[in-house]
């Protein structure tokens, strides 16, 4: 599936509630900021291990950095967001080599951007 500029406008879950003091997110704070559940985070985090690299504690959990949550944020938003496979999404962000940091800036900034016009639209009617 190819990807279509306009899917860039689309709403991405926003995570703001995360303490962005912390080093490391536990794999339930990721489904949360996501609005996944647990499982689905780790099918993803299996995925994609080009993209992100838990770290392991003691008990063995995973844990994920402020980078790894951006890149699970970029994924949710390819595949539910823009319905690509997860193959898809896997070629999309290997194609795209610009930091993750970046991609994740420009889809808040298309976002901010979509909601103006959807106002602008509903002034005008």
């Amino acid at each position: 599936m190819s990807t279509a500029p306009c899917c860039f406008c689309r709403q991405v879950p926003d995570n703001q509630w995360i303490d962005m003091e912390k080093v490391y997110y536990t794999i339930g704070e990721v489904a949360e900021a996501l609005g996944e559940n647990v499982p689905l985070v780790r099918f993803w985090s299996n995925s994609f291990p080009t993209f992100i690299r838990p770290v392991r504690n003691a008990k063995g959990n995973r844990l994920f950095t402020r980078a790894d949550l951006d890149t699970f944020r970029q994924i949710h938003f390819l595949v539910r967001e823009c319905g690509m496979t997860l193959e898809g999404a896997a070629r999309q962000m290997k194609e795209d080599r610009r930091p993750v940091e970046s991609r994740v800036k420009a889809i808040e900034i298309l976002k901010g951007i979509r909601q103006q016009l959807e106002e602008i639209r509903r002034d005008l009617l």
